[in-house]
């Protein structure tokens, strides 16, 4: 995966902020969201691009692990059939264990994207300078993470490829 120029751009300003005061956070916080913004947007679409190159059945497969998840957590629930978890148990056991783990990967990064955001609207709640910091350095591990997950998917996608070329010999 090559370097996101708003990834690297919202995780300078964010590091630049860690230093700021309260008052400093209040004026400046509209060019930290936009910043923040655009970083998730820019890993949301090379996220897209990635999962887009996979085969029709790793597709499936994967669309299948979100069925699952959904069944197994219903305030999580999906109105997905059931016919991609039958096309996910029809996979290489490699490749469904690696598919497993870019899930896994995908819900963690989400789970800190969401956390920073909360620790962000609490900070603003409470006008608090310490909460803020937390919050960019919250910010900058979910980029990281996200990041991670792209390049779990991007290494799935060859796996899947090189699987491809050796189920047709």
């Amino acid at each position: 995966m090559h370097k996101l120029i708003p990834v690297e751009e919202a995780t300078a300003l964010m590091n630049e902020a860690k230093d700021w005061s309260v008052w400093h956070w209040l004026l400046e916080k509209r060019r930290v969201r936009a910043a923040a913004d655009r970083a998730v947007d820019a890993l949301s679409d090379a996220e897209k691009k990635v999962k887009a190159s996979w085969s029709d059945d790793l597709k499936k497969a994967y669309r299948g692990l979100e069925a699952q998840q959904a069944h197994e957590n219903p305030r999580k629930a999906s109105r997905r059939s059931e016919k991609p978890k039958e096309e996910a148990k029809k996979l290489d056991p490699q490749i469904e264990q690696a598919l497993l783990k870019v899930k896994e990967a995908d819900d963690e990064a989400e789970n800190a994207r969401l956390d920073a955001e909360d620790t962000f609207e609490e900070a603003e709640r409470k006008l608090s300078a310490s909460m803020a910091r937390e919050g960019a350095a919250k910010a900058i591990h979910s980029w990281e993470l996200r990041m991670k997950a792209i390049r779990k998917a991007e290494a799935l996608e060859k796996m899947g490829r090189s699987a491809d070329g050796q189920a047709g010999r």
